[in-house]
């Protein structure tokens, strides 16, 4: 910028005559190219910072791209020319983005009959907000914990394969597919324009975002780290039906400007394209962190008519090792010196496949040093509090507890002290534990099956002993209003029809 401002300036002196030394102009220029001649306004202006200017080349227009993206989503009609397309989305509405293949005869010819893998983002379309994303992005996660920025809604979708959505990028989903075959993913964006403005009054107004896609080819070593095509178009996100009202509203103001001031504007269309644009700047960085698991070995999943979930996306589950013939390495609890592949099988045996590629690393050190925030984070709510008490190893409350004792056990007892001359003394009892789930006399039977080491259709009938010494059958009712830690003395009799017994509680 200080050479457009030089150069003209160096022409009038030229012509003037008042140059002498063709040395003294350069040493001229170079004093206006310090560091004193740049103005942030002025990097901030280059393409680089500012993603809505296009960085391709004018001779680069018209050209045909490889593919197409199509948002199936009408433009505002408020938007002026030369300007870029704005749509309007509703928060958590799918929306459908047709994957078009646009090669000529011939053109890129090592991707027949192949896979390719497609990054999907939601990002900033303001710089301001750009150089702040991840303190942005970490603001929106802690008021919304264990939600995402976006989602493919996976029942809706059409030919994606593998889609994935990394726990710990919220506005980024990837997939593969092929070129060849119709493919259609439908998107969700859950987060809303007015939650990144400043909060100063009312009715501030909601600050732009990107969709931008990336798309990748196999390299020769099956890792799709090849760039293909990049594009992307603005959007805005409303409250669920306001994007129809501000769409509305903005073919309403339309209406009443004069046909002069029309031609100012673009049409609105019932779809939008989006425009090519440069790679994102993360991309660079790809061949260092490849996406784990996109490699030529993928998974056959594939979406047709569609079904599964569209917030818990299907992964392949890392390998782990075969335990059968070795149960000294299978783990009840994990343990802080558990090595990451004794955490891997107990992720596996625990339920939580989905997340064993996220803790490959991780020993039992590691995973038991998360907190419960750090875990739902991760996590979600739902499966965060789980892994949380699994890691913790918390142990369920019983709904009942009730204390019993043998009472010929306690006339032994007596008997004994009798005869050994201490009835003056104490009389020391053994009371056993009895715990229920479920509060009913079946289960009653069974733990106290157990207890006399009997099965339990050796016991006919359970009774409590009631006020005057009746004997009240007990059932499900009676034991829903047993008190807590409760505590009975057993008694037993012979039934009359059977081998069986008959248990008092008293």
């Amino acid at each position: 910028m200080a050479w457009a401002l030089k150069l003209p300036l160096a022409d009038e002196v030229i012509e003037s005559g008042l140059v002498q030394d063709f040395d003294a102009s350069l040493s001229g220029i170079g004093q206006e190219l310090g560091a004193g001649a740049y103005s942030m306004s002025d990097v901030l202006a280059l393409p680089i910072f500012k993603q809505e200017e296009s960085s391709l080349p004018p001779e680069n227009e018209n050209k045909i791209l490889p593919f197409q993206y199509v948002l199936c989503a009408a433009t505002s009609p408020a938007v002026k020319l030369h300007e870029e397309t704005l749509t309007y989305l509703n928060q958590g509405q799918s929306y459908e983005i047709r994957m078009l293949d646009n090669r000529k005869i011939g053109e890129l010819p090592e991707i027949n009959g192949k896979l390719v893998k497609s990054i999907f983002r939601v990002v900033f379309h303001d710089r301001r907000l750009q150089y702040t994303e991840h303190q942005q992005l970490e603001g929106w996660r802690w008021n919304r914990p264990g939600d995402r920025i976006l989602d493919i809604d996976i029942p809706m979708s059409v030919g994606i394969i593998d889609p994935r959505a990394n726990p710990t990028q919220l506005n980024t989903v990837e997939f593969l597919w092929d070129p060849s075959k119709r493919t259609s993913v439908f998107i969700q964006v859950h987060c809303i324009s007015t939650e990144f403005t400043m909060r100063k009054h009312g009715g501030e107004k909601g600050v732009p975002f990107r969709v931008q896609i990336d798309t990748f080819k196999e390299n020769e070593n099956g890792e799709y780290t090849e760039h293909l095509h990049s594009a992307s178009c603005q959007i805005k996100v409303f409250k669920p039906k306001g994007a129809d009202r501000k769409q509305k509203t903005d073919r309403e103001k339309m209406e009443k400007r004069t046909p002069h001031e029309k031609e100012k504007y673009q049409p609105s269309y019932e779809t939008t394209i989006l425009t090519e644009c440069s790679p994102w700047p993360e991309i660079t960085y790809v061949n260092n962190a490849p996406s784990p698991g996109f490699n030529s070995s993928h998974s056959s999943f594939s979406i047709g008519e569609g079904n599964g979930s569209p917030n818990h996306q299907p992964e392949p589950p890392a390998p782990i090792a075969d335990v059968s013939h070795t149960p000294e390495l299978v783990l009840v609890n994990l343990l802080p010196t558990s090595t990451p592949q004794e955490a891997q099988q107990w992720l596996h045996r625990n339920r939580f496949s989905t997340f064993s590629r996220l803790f490959r690393n991780f020993s039992g050190a590691d995973l038991l040093k998360l907190t419960r925030e750090d875990v739902i984070q991760i996590c979600g709510p739902a499966d965060g509090i789980r892994l949380f008490n699994a890691l913790k190893g918390r142990m369920v409350r019983p709904r009942l507890t009730i204390y019993v004792c043998q009472e010929s056990q306690q006339l032994q007892d007596l008997q004994q002290k009798h005869e050994d001359g201490d009835a003056g003394t104490s009389t020391f009892f053994v009371y056993h534990a009895i715990y229920l789930e479920e509060l009913t006399a079946l289960e009653l039977t069974e733990k106290l099956a157990q207890l006399f080491s009997i099965s339990s259709q050796q016991i006919s009938q359970i009774y409590k002993q009631g006020p005057t010494g009746i004997h009240v059958l007990i059932s499900d009712e009676m034991i829903q209003n047993f008190q807590d830690e409760s505590c009975f003395v057993l008694d037993t009799m012979k039934a009359e029809t059977n081998d069986g017994y008959h248990i008092i509680l008293k």
